[in-house]
């Protein structure tokens, strides 16, 4: 057995690793457990009274307002339902701005004058929270000094009852706001894009005649990509343990170039974490539909049915927290980096997008026949306007200083937004480009020539996993989110920029119908406008091809490469007005978020940079010289012996230990210097100076590790952390 010490106890602890005591229950049948520990609707029509359940509902369903005299009323229930679930404690759920989860737990149990306890939660508790505003990101909207910020109550959210082997929590999911109202948070721009949408589809849908349209809302189904290696080897590495991904590591002989991972029978221990984490997921009402091995090895997706966007973006934060914790008590981590391994493929968060009502229904399903279905056509027609116009706000809500190691390469779509329509649309809106579409590409069959096979129907496209932004049926789906980040940034932004384009439609449709124009041919010439102005965004051909690049600039397509690239557009005049126009930001509340999206960037390659100086310099280059050591005596023990010695093999590692100290005096010069005087000289700095050094560095540790013998190496390899499971 080769591998240094801590790479051995690594190996022995994950053959010796013993599954957990399975957490199913015999008696208890699957469908009993889903949203068992959600106070949902079911269980708020069982437990509030008539007039207040009704109040509740009108607010969740028709985005009402909410009656605050109704909160004493829901937090008794909300209370005697949770300490019947075991729980002793509350915690209001929100989500800052660093794409992460957050929650502040307070004891139900307060003394009495009989020295016992009492549970207390009134309405006022639920409804309003007051955590530290000052010591999360903020952008300047807070100063340092002034702490004070407001959780409130979402109750289009539901809560739940999170359990722990030594006491529950009810979680009441909330948005966080400064004192003054401005959003902290991704929750709060969400909830008002979707007002703000809402509001405008229903005047084009009225158009169409529907006096009651229902409330519209987006849906959202984020497909999760991940992968899972053995704590152990996880612990081993402080690249992982810090930054989320390895800093170094050789290419092994074995990668994903026989795509025999993907799809393929799922390893016993990772179906035992993902059976144990769905049964967790169900509990909390999170709707897990699909599991599968992913392309990379190690690598695996779950992806839930669709929701409210609202709804999707909480339940993909608890997904998280949740598979981490689940995969942690089943020995292995769980990594939602975009790129943990270089050379394999990154992880993203494929964001499926849709709008519709119950009233309504899906508002992208195009039917049979798809050019004889205006309504679909204007909605439709709406996105390829907002993604055209706003290109570069879809590339900045997925810009981060960890995806930018994905976007554009050959797992994840280009930094250049584009449509994907398949044939079959394509082809109806050239139709319509040139006065009207009269025809639609048929559905066809698939005999494959087998007497007991069924006859397969086909759909009259293709699809194209190249494209950020495709049209996959009856929805688009958003392929450039990170595995890491909140799913709201993207959907409050297609949100918002659909509003925009609703907007317009039905000013223009309104205005034409009011000068007397048949309707039918209003929408036409809508139609043939847009189509006309933004048509260049749609894209059907291969999005990794070169020539690509050069047509897209041609089209006037911008090609935001790096997150510094993109992160300006937040702050262009089009993006405050067009935020600000439909009140999801304030100028304040965007130049923030601009703000902190740059002081991220440049903290995670700081971080970085500071981690690469330390594993090279105090574990990869000791460990090249003891080798370095024992050839040079094995050199001088062969000659005093009068034996001829080969000494290329000294030469070989001699010359990339050379070029590890070289980086290694560079990297440090430049990872702790003065970096600028503003952030955006910061991170300008990280991107131009830091990642180029932090490259050096590992280029020339990575040959070493294919030099060095095995047996001194002191870092998990990616063979071990990929293959052994």
């Amino acid at each position: 057995m080769s591998g240094s010490a801590a790479r051995l106890r690594a190996i022995d602890a994950v053959i010796a690793f013993e599954a957990p005591t399975p957490s199913l229950i015999a008696a208890e049948a699957p469908g009993e457990v889903f949203g068992q520990n959600v106070f949902s609707k079911a269980v708020m029509q069982k437990r509030l009274p008539k007039a207040v359940f009704k109040s509740v509902m009108a607010t969740i369903e028709k985005q009402m307002p909410l009656d605050p005299a109704i909160a004493d009323a829901v937090a008794s229930a909300m209370k005697d339902w949770a300490l019947e679930k075991g729980a002793t404690h509350y915690a209001h759920v929100f989500y800052p701005l660093t794409h992460s989860t957050a929650e502040k737990h307070d004891s139900f149990f307060e003394p009495d004058d009989d020295g016992g306890s009492i549970a207390e939660f009134a309405g006022k508790t639920l409804v309003q929270g007051e955590p530290d505003a000052s010591s999360f990101p903020n952008g300047g909207l807070r100063s340092t000094f002034e702490a004070r910020g407001y959780t409130g109550w979402d109750v289009t959210s539901p809560a739940y009852v999170l359990e722990n082997p030594n006491g529950n929590t009810l979680c009441i999911p909330t948005v966080f706001v400064s004192m003054t109202g401005e959003a902290l948070d991704h929750k709060t721009p969400l909830l008002r894009s979707q007002q703000a949408m809402a509001t405008q589809a229903a005047r084009v849908l009225r158009l169409f005649g529907h006096d009651d349209p229902g409330t519209i809302v987006s849906y959202a189904g984020p497909e999760q990509e991940y992968f899972l290696i053995d704590r152990h080897f996880f612990l081993s590495r402080p690249d992982l343990l810090n930054a989320g991904r390895t800093l170094f590591g050789a290419k092994p002989p074995k990668g994903q170039e026989f795509d025999d991972h993907y799809f393929g029978a799922i390893p016993d221990r990772v179906l035992a974490f993902m059976l144990h984490a769905e049964r967790e997921l169900f509990k909390v009402g999170i709707p897990a539909k699909t599991r599968h091995n992913e392309v990379a090895p190690g690598q695996f997706e779950i992806a839930p049915m669709f929701e409210r966007s609202n709804l999707a973006a909480d339940h993909q934060q608890l997904l998280m927290v949740t598979m981490k914790r689940v995969a942690r008590e089943h020995g292995m981590e769980l990594l939602f980096h975009e790129k943990p391994f270089v050379g394999v493929n990154g992880s993203g968060k494929h964001v499926n997008f849709s709008f519709g009502s119950s009233t309504v229904g899906n508002l992208l399903l195009p039917g049979d026949t798809p050019h004889e279905n205006a309504q679909f056509l204007v909605f439709c027609a709406a996105i390829i306007r907002a993604v055209h116009k706003y290109g570069g706000l879809l590339r900045a809500s997925v810009a981060s200083a960890t995806n930018d190691h994905r976007l554009g390469a050959n797992e994840a779509p280009p930094a250049i937004i584009s449509i994907f329509l398949g044939e079959q649309l394509a082809d109806v809106f050239d139709q319509v480009a040139k006065g009207g579409a009269t025809s639609s590409k048929e559905k066809g069959t698939m005999t494959i020539g087998v007497d007991t096979l069924p006859v397969l129907p086909t759909d009259p496209g293709d699809r194209n996993r190249t494209s950020p932004f495709a049209f996959t049926g009856n929805r688009f789906e958003f392929r450039a989110p990170g595995s890491m980040q909140s799913i709201s940034s993207p959907v409050y932004t297609i949100n918002t920029i659909v509003t925009e384009a609703l907007d317009f439609i039905a000013t223009d449709l309104e205005e034409r119908v009011a000068a007397g124009e048949d309707f039918n041919h209003a929408v036409q010439k809508v139609l043939e406008q847009i189509i006309t102005d933004h048509g260049a965004v749609v894209f059907n051909g291969d999005g990794y091809s070169d020539d690509w690049q050069t047509e897209a600039e041609a089209r006037g397509l911008k090609n935001l490469r790096t997150t510094m690239d993109a992160l300006p557009e937040l702050i262009s005049d089009e993006a405050v007005e067009l935020f600000s126009r439909y009140g999801i930001f304030s100028e304040r509340e965007m130049h923030s978020r601009y703000e902190i999206a740059v002081e991220q960037y440049e903290l995670a390659i700081a971080v970085e940079a500071k981690l690469t100086v330390e594993v090279a310099g105090t574990s990869i280059l000791p460990a090249a010289i003891r080798y370095q050591t024992q050839l040079a005596q094995n050199v001088a023990a062969l000659t005093a012996a009068g034996v001829e010695a080969d000494a290329s093999l000294l030469q070989a590692v001699t010359t990339p230990i050379t070029a590890l100290r070289k980086a290694l005096v560079t990297l440090k010069a430049v990872a702790f210097e003065e970096a600028g005087h503003t952030p955006v000289e910061a991170a300008m700095h990280a991107k131009d100076v830091l990642l180029p050094a932090m490259a050096a560095v590992r280029e020339a540790a990575d040959e070493l590790e294919t030099l060095v013998a095995d047996d001194l190496w002191p870092l998990a390899t990616y063979q071990e952390m990929l293959f052994i499971r």
